[in-house]
């Protein structure tokens, strides 16, 4: 189902979908700075629980699980998307990864005018040159804090990340078969990894669990309900409240400060948002008003 063919009362719950599952991924950084596995196996381990979940839902609803080309063009998306991510929070910092991971609004918007030949208006451009103004103060206060090899992958989760926002773009698409084949290859990645672990105590399970249940399965589902609601580049531009929520979770609980260079970073990158999905709903109100009238 595509975001034009839903109607407009529809069309307003997807921005907050796209948001409340944003809040939740953004609980992952923090999860993941305490567990003392490889990057592979902690993302392994936390998509066991996700699967499980995500399977489980998928039959309480009746919603079969499809596999095609469009399908596991998503899940690829989905398995690099979290695995880059998780290897990129545990090689620099969190606010790195997840800051750098959201040129994600960038790359959508090339892919879709290079792959879909949709040109971006210009609300969109002027959003991405904000919140990219914004992500720029937040990378450079961090940088030196991380380490590069780290920030380059954080950078290419950005990019496979925007494919998962271009999911119900391709024909015969399923988002929710998506997340669930791409959290499936990311538990049977982590297989050669779980036997070089030593410490499976209680908090760390749990946090694998959190992690699989919350952070993945239940906020991948809510983000492909978000998606289907919303345009993708719409979707991609309001999640970025993920980097604002990370690093803030992070530095109280893990100690990773926030200075004030980044919490202006981050207020940009909040007013860029806001803005746009005020702007981008007025707009839409008045092509729902202009075809209405014709």
């Amino acid at each position: 189902m595509s975001p034009s063919s839903v109607d407009w009362n529809s069309r307003r719950l997807g921005p907050f979908y796209v948001f409340l599952a944003a809040a939740l991924f953004s609980t992952g950084g923090v999860i993941i700075k305490f567990i003392p596995w490889s990057p592979v196996a902690i993302n392994g381990g936390r998509n066991i629980f996700a699967c499980l979940v995500t399977g489980l839902y998928l039959k309480k609803i009746g919603h079969p699980i499809q596999h095609n080309p469009s399908v596991f063009f998503g899940a690829l998306c989905v398995f690099l998307t979290t695995t880059l991510y998780t290897v990129a929070t545990k090689w620099t910092t969190a606010a790195n990864a997840v800051v750098l991971q959201y040129t994600m609004p960038v790359f959508l918007i090339l892919l879709n005018w290079l792959i879909f030949h949709h040109r971006p208006r210009k609300l969109d451009i002027a959003t991405c040159v904000v919140i990219f103004s914004g992500i720029v103060c937040f990378f450079i206060d961090s940088l030196s804090g991380g380490g590069m090899a780290g920030n380059i992958v954080a950078v290419l989760s950005g990019l496979t990340y925007s494919g998962v926002f271009m999911i119900n773009l391709l024909p015969g698409a399923d988002s929710l078969s998506s997340y669930f084949w791409g959290q499936l290859f990311c538990a049977l990645s982590g297989i050669p990894f779980y036997f070089r672990e030593t410490d499976f105590s209680f908090p760390i399970i749990f946090g694998l669990a959190v992690m699989g249940v919350f952070q993945m399965s239940i906020a991948y589902a809510i983000l492909g309900k978000g998606i289907a609601l919303s345009e993708p580049v719409t979707a991609s531009l309001i999640a970025t409240i993920d980097p604002i929520l990370g690093p803030i979770w992070v530095a109280i609980f893990y100690g990773e400060t926030i200075t004030p260079l980044a919490f202006f970073g981050a207020t940009v990158v909040m007013v860029g948002v806001m803005g746009y999905n005020v702007l981008n709903q007025k707009l839409i109100a008045r092509e729902q008003k202009q075809t209405s009238s014709t």
